[in-house]
């Protein structure tokens, strides 16, 4: 490999869910290394057939999906590709769904439109675990010349239409007349999110629908700022409820008339509460999730498996568990005999059909008033990339016997470290994925006491950066 080869190499790392860049990195070269990578990792483990090539709603992702299609043509494998920007959750599905060799999804999620991302799915449409992302890396030096005869065959078709009989199917609800507000953030969950829930009878009011690959001059994310026009719409307006989905649509956000935007936390254990109506089974979520799911869990005589943050993990344990239901606190759930995936779309649904039966806002007070108030917030923390590891292996050392004025009674090392106090709140340190960054995270009974235990957490983790 020459040294411009190697120089693009070093610029593509996979992290919690694939590789993203701002577009001045994120170049048509790179993504062909990374399509000849996977070509290469396919063929390496006796993949053949199909790979499905997916793209979000931003102006560049058609083009790098071409890119990417060509490579993998060149390779031998037949590719599908969808006849319009799709959800990231319909293409993991349609790969299951159809016994594909994998997928690869352009896009950069809730990313501003000025970064594009590429995700690669296995055939089992669970999220790629390292033993995937590792061989990518090592073999993105594989820059052989593309063959010139056996080429495979590329189709285009309609991937949502499927997903949509599958999860009408799947949910099986009848949502006659519900109000629900929808908005799509201009993502790729316009026209799919809003068209499932009327399929299934709801009347729907349609914010933010419209083709915009830039995002309306901001970020695709599903959190409580963007969701301020939804909000307002469910407050003022006769929505029982409100959607909102990130970029690729594989995330959700909630929003309820009296609570505004759900936090998170809520919403999955209220989503607990309503699946466990129906049956039996466990719960995953991620070490920095409330443990409300967990008092959840304990009422109803089922178990929690506490994983490290990023959605593989959550899939993971929940084939090693037979889990009924996982989640993380960024918004991402998903159910494991549906898609062993984070799904913005079906969960959307599954969400209509417990406020059909039970709103939300009377479902969460119930499950407050049973299992007492929690409150959780994060800070961050500033540290560059290459002192992580040092900051964690001195924070080993520091860790004390009392945090906050209480006495530590246990310890969780699944993800960075989670102190959890005799009174039953805890203080997480992790590094950010994503970021220089090192986040603490805090759970308390009360607001005061997370910004007590937070500042705690940050003055236990500054003097080691």
């Amino acid at each position: 490999m020459d040294n411009d080869a190697d120089a693009d190499a070093g610029a593509i790392a996979f992290g919690t869910d694939g590789w993203r860049a701002t577009l001045d990195v994120f170049t048509k070269p790179r993504v062909r290394m990374v399509g000849q990578a996977v070509a290469t990792t396919l063929a390496e483990r006796g993949a053949t057939g199909t790979v499905a090539i997916g793209y979000d709603a931003r102006e560049t992702s058609p083009g790098f999906a071409d890119e990417l299609a060509h490579v993998l043509r060149a390779n031998g494998f037949d590719v599908l590709l969808p006849d319009r920007d799709t959800p990231t959750p319909i293409l993991a599905w349609t790969v299951k769904d159809r016994d594909l060799a994998g997928a690869l999804q352009i896009t950069a999620s809730h990313n501003p439109p000025e970064y594009n991302g590429v995700k690669f799915i296995p055939g089992d449409g669970s999220p790629a675990l390292p033993d995937w992302t590792a061989a990518f890396e090592e073999n993105l030096a594989v820059l052989d010349p593309l063959p010139e005869d056996e080429w495979g065959e590329r189709t285009e078709e309609d991937l949502i239409g499927p997903f949509h009989d599958h999860a009408l199917e799947y949910v099986d609800t009848d949502l006659d007349g519900l109000p629900v507000a929808y908005d799509a953030l201009y993502g790729s969950g316009r026209g799919v999110t809003d068209a499932l829930l009327e399929a299934a009878g709801a009347d729907v009011t349609r914010l933010n629908c419209e083709q915009d690959p830039e995002f309306g001059g901001g970020s695709p994310e599903p959190s409580a700022e963007n969701a301020e026009g939804l909000v307002a719409e469910v407050s003022d307006g006769d929505a029982a409820l409100g959607i909102i989905n990130d970029g690729d649509a594989d995330r959700i956000g909630v929003v309820t008339p009296d609570r505004g935007y759900l936090d998170p936390n809520l919403f999955f254990a209220a989503m607990y509460d309503f699946l466990l109506e129906d049956g039996a089974g466990d719960v995953v979520r991620t070490v920095s999730t409330s443990s409300i799911v967990d008092r959840v869990a304990e009422a109803h005589g089922q178990n929690v498996h506490e994983v490290a943050v990023g959605f593989k993990w959550v899939a993971e344990a929940m084939a090693e568990h037979d889990a009924l239901f996982g989640g993380e606190e960024s918004g991402g759930f998903g159910l494991p005999d549906h898609l062993r995936n984070k799904d913005g779309v079906l969960v959307a649904l599954v969400a209509a059909a417990a406020e059909r039966e039970e709103s939300l806002d009377a479902r969460v007070d119930r499950l407050l008033n049973e299992h007492g108030k929690i409150h959780q917030d994060r800070i961050s923390v500033d540290c560059p990339d290459d002192r992580k590891e040092p900051v964690l292996d001195d924070l080993e050392v520091a860790l004390p016997d009392t945090l906050a004025g209480v006495a530590v009674d246990g310890i969780n090392t699944v993800d960075g470290f989670k102190i959890r106090l005799e009174d039953g709140t805890w203080v997480l340190v992790r590094p950010s994925g994503t970021e220089p960054k090192l986040r603490v995270y805090a759970e308390a009974g009360s607001d005061a006491r997370v910004d007590e235990l937070l500042d705690a957490g940050r003055d236990l983790v500054e003097p080691l950066v």
